[in-house]
C-alpha cells in the first residue's frame, strides 16, 4: 500500500479572502502543511498584517490586494503569481459576502454585489487558474468554499443561498470538464463558522439559539474545522476525490 500523504510541500496555494476569517485560517493550515501562499484580498491593511504574521512564522507569502469583481485584476493576479512563483497548484475560493434581508426587500445593487463576489468572481478566477494548470500540465486542485445554504434554504438569505447553490453546480461541472487534465474540483459546505462575517448575526440571541438548536453537535464551527477539510482536499490523499461537496457542519444538513 502506498504511503498516504496530507502534505502540501512544494505546492503554491492561492487563497481568496485570505486576510482574515476562514481564509486566514486556511492559509495558515496550508503553510503548516508545507505550502507557499498567495493571498488575495480587498482589505489592504489586514492583508499586509496577515502576510507579516505568516512571514514571521517562516512561511513564504505573496499578498495581492485586489477587488475580485474586477476581472482585469484577476488576470493580473494570476500573471503576477506565475511570474514570481512559477505556478499555482491549488486555488481555494474562500472570499464571500452576505446581507441578511427578506427576499421581498432585496434591492438590485445588493443582489448584484453578492452574486458578483460569491459566484461570478469564483467562476472567472477559477477559469484563469485552470488555464494555467492545463498549460503547466501537472494537474491541480480547485476548492470552493460553498455553504450548507447551498444544500438547504435559509430565511433572510435568498441571494446568498442562490449564489452558493450556483457555486455547488459550478463545482460539479468544473470537476467533469477538468478531470482529463488531472485537476480535482471540490466544494466544502460549512454551516455557521465563528468569523467576522457572522459576528453581528450571532449577537441576535434568538437567531443564535435557533442555529444551535439546528446543529446536532450543539455548537457553531471554528475556522480550524474548515481549514482541516481544505488541507485534506488539497493533499495527495484526495487525488481520487472530485465533484464532491464535503459538509463541515456538525450535522446541520443531516436533519
Amino acid at each position: 500500500m502506498a504511503e498516504i500523504s496530507f502534505r502540501l510541500d512544494n505546492k503554491v496555494v492561492m487563497v481568496t479572502g485570505g486576510a482574515r476569517g476562514s481564509g486566514q485560517g486556511i492559509a495558515l493550515a496550508s503553510a503548516q502543511a508545507g505550502a507557499d501562499l498567495v493571498l488575495l484580498d480587498i482589505r489592504a491593511d489586514e492583508l499586509e498584517a496577515t502576510a507579516a504574521e505568516l512571514r514571521e512564522l517562516g512561511y513564504q507569502v505573496l499578498p495581492i490586494n485586489i477587488d475580485l469583481c474586477d476581472l482585469a485584476a484577476l488576470d493580473e493576479a494570476v500573471a503576477q503569481t506565475m511570474d514570481e512563483l512559477g505556478r499555482i497548484d491549488v486555488l481555494v475560493n474562500c472570499a464571500g459576502t452576505n446581507v441578511y434581508r427578506q427576499f421581498v426587500d432585496v434591492p438590485e445593487e445588493e443582489y448584484d454585489k453578492i452574486m458578483a463576489v460569491n459566484l461570478k468572481a469564483v467562476f472567472f478566477l477559477s477559469q484563469k487558474v485552470a488555464r494555467s494548470m492545463i498549460e503547466a500540465g501537472k494537474g491541480g486542485k480547485i476548492i470552493n468554499i460553498c455553504s450548507a445554504m447551498a444544500l438547504v434554504g435559509g430565511e433572510m438569505r435568498a441571494v446568498y443561498c442562490t449564489s452558493k447553490g450556483g457555486l455547488l453546480q459550478l463545482t460539479k461541472v468544473m470537476a467533469i470538464e477538468l478531470a482529463d487534465h488531472d485537476i480535482q474540483v471540490n466544494a466544502i459546505a460549512p454551516t455557521f463558522i465563528r468569523t467576522q462575517l457572522n459576528i453581528e448575526a450571532f449577537q441576535d440571541e434568538e437567531f443564535y439559539s435557533e442555529i444551535i438548536r439546528r446543529i446536532p453537535a450543539h455548537h457553531t464551527g471554528e475556522v480550524e474545522d474548515v481549514a482541516g477539510a481544505v488541507v485534506y482536499l488539497a493533499s495527495p490523499a484526495a487525488d481520487f476525490v472530485t465533484g464532491h461537496c464535503l459538509s463541515v457542519d456538525g450535522g446541520y444538513v443531516a436533519w
